[in-house]
């Protein structure tokens, strides 16, 4: 396992300081002295980026495909040396890392067939019409192309799927741009093994050097440094508001503004309906509050319904069942004890009540699940109880009508996920709650927990901010080329000159708009 920075192909060690990674369910400290880089070497970096993206940019759909399966492939050989490190740095199960590095290298080969096709470029074609009457018409033709040098900043919670080679990776290199991953100073190790396999992939593919980089080091000193350097041209980020925010204003307050794409997390509010209250939810709900010790950005953390018997019955239930989950070890210690806190400082509030018994685990780096309850005049007055706290807690709001719930929906934050529980006989009742959630919401969900995103075309995992810093993108699917990319029209080109994408004969077949009709002609 290699413990130096990787600027593109070379290894680069010159700094004093290092990150260590440590396993959250023993605090063993694990192997590995990984050196945080040198503000020199963040330069080099950035620098050695730009100028592989000018050969990088050129390279067509069918090379830029292969690259992407290559890395997949260099991933999958890494075998159980991966699985073992991640397990140790996350604390995370088996089986869940498992099924992370499928999803990682899946999305990997969902852009590889993205790219391959090439209609994801969205080509249109004006065609030009030198006898239109008073003016001419010039030939414009409209395609995508890639920004430059990428900034990624690894998240915590999946630290293969949404990290080294994770969805925003594979999404900016798929778009033609090259890529410097921040590593979390959490799982390094893991960072470390993963950042082996892409250059390996890099080099057999004869991919320039610079396609692909690596640094260690804190997002304070690492991460603001990369966001400054005047040759970056975008990043993309998951994890805290606080955070996210300082590197989105950095992104917009310099010389030239950059874009900044945050995915900052959510409380993905769930709305249950008065049917839906007499049906068996509670464990359903229980087990997604509680997946991965609640450290998924859609977990459901506000639970929100009519007061009565019936949500009585239902928070006693959802209360015993979570009670009845194991505690789970959490990603960090730094993490475990932001969750404590938070939970101390909600129990001092007056107007909330306790549903889950036995709320602190002496167990270093485990947490209990908590749940809580408030009536929803109380939550109007307490907007600080619509804030995120990152862990297996949530919040039920006991509403007095359907006047209280519009204004909770009305009060909350843009939200990655919104959750509607109930059957058909609540829905004209409640129509206006349903339109009020989609403005709010870049997910609506019927029926469903918001765990458990699928990674497709149609998905969109973004929302209103602070849920992201732009609602117009998604991090998830192939939708999520879309952060890395900007349109460039062609004005009267000679044919032979065009990107293959916008010539004549259309050399690629693929999918585009000539003069207002999608066809391959």
């Amino acid at each position: 396992m290699i413990e130096k920075n990787f600027i593109g192909h070379t290894l680069s060690a010159k700094g004093e300081r290092v990150t260590r990674g440590s396993n959250p369910v023993t605090s063993e400290v694990l192997p590995g002295d990984f050196i945080n880089a040198t503000d020199e070497e963040i330069t080099d970096t950035v620098s050695k980026s730009a100028l592989a993206f000018e050969t990088y940019r050129t390279k067509t759909g069918r090379e830029k495909a292969k690259f992407l399966r290559a890395i997949a492939e260099e991933i999958e050989n890494l075998g159980e040396v991966l699985i073992e490190r991640c397990c140790a740095e996350s604390g995370l199960p088996l089986l869940r890392v498992k099924g992370e590095c499928g999803r990682t290298t899946s999305q990997l080969r969902m852009f590889a067939d993205l790219i391959e096709e090439g209609s994801w470029v969205e080509a249109v074609i004006e065609n030009g019409d030198s006898k239109r009457s008073p003016i001419p018409k010039p030939d414009l033709r409209r395609m995508l192309v890639p920004l430059g040098p990428v900034a990624v900043f690894a998240a915590s919670n999946f630290p293969l799927a949404f990290s080294t080679a994770g969805g925003d990776t594979a999404s900016a290199l798929a778009g033609g741009n090259t890529v410097i991953v921040k590593a979390h100073s959490a799982h390094p190790g893991t960072s470390a093994l993963i950042a082996e396999a892409i250059i390996k992939a890099a080099k057999s593919t004869d991919m320039p050097d610079g396609v692909f980089s690596l640094l260690h080091g804190s997002g304070r000193e690492v991460g603001q440094s990369l966001i400054q350097n005047p040759l970056l041209k975008a990043a993309g980020f998951t994890g805290s508001e606080k955070a996210g925010r300082i590197l989105f204003d950095m992104a917009s307050k310099r010389e030239i503004p950059i874009p900044f794409f945050a995915e900052m997390g959510s409380v993905n509010p769930i709305v249950m309906l008065p049917s839906s209250l007499k049906l068996s939810n509670a464990k359903t709900l229980a087990g997604s509050i509680t997946l991965g010790s609640g450290q998924f950005c859609t977990k459901p953390g506000l639970i929100i319904g009519i007061d009565g018997p019936d949500l009585d019955d239902f928070i006693r239930d959802l209360a015993t069942d979570l009670s009845n989950i194991e505690p789970q070890a959490m990603l960090s210690e730094i993490i475990c004890n932001t969750y404590n806190s938070s939970i101390e400082i909600c129990l001092k509030r007056d107007n909330i009540k306790i549903e889950t018994k036995d709320l602190f685990l002496k167990k270093k780096n485990f947490a209990k699940p908590v749940l809580i309850s408030v009536i929803g005049e109380e939550f109007i007055k307490s907007p600080e109880l619509s804030k995120e706290i990152f862990g297996p807690f949530s919040i039920v709001i006991k509403c007095k009508d359907i006047e209280q719930i519009k204004k909770i929906l009305n009060q909350i934050d843009g939200q990655l996920t919104g959750s509607i529980f109930g059957e058909e006989e609540d829905f004209d009742d409640f129509s206006n709650i349903i339109n009020k959630f989609e403005r709010k919401v870049g997910r609506l969900i019927f029926n469903g927990v918001p765990t458990g995103v699928e990674v497709c075309s149609a998905m969109h995992h973004g929302g209103p901010y602070p849920a992201s810093s732009d609602s117009r993108f998604t991090s998830v699917g192939t939708m999520a080329i879309k952060r890395f990319v900007r349109p460039v029209s062609y004005q009267d080109w000679p044919n032979h000159r065009l990107p293959e994408e916008l010539q004549f004969d259309n050399p690629l077949k693929i999918w585009r708009m000539v003069d207002g009709n999608f066809t391959k002609d």
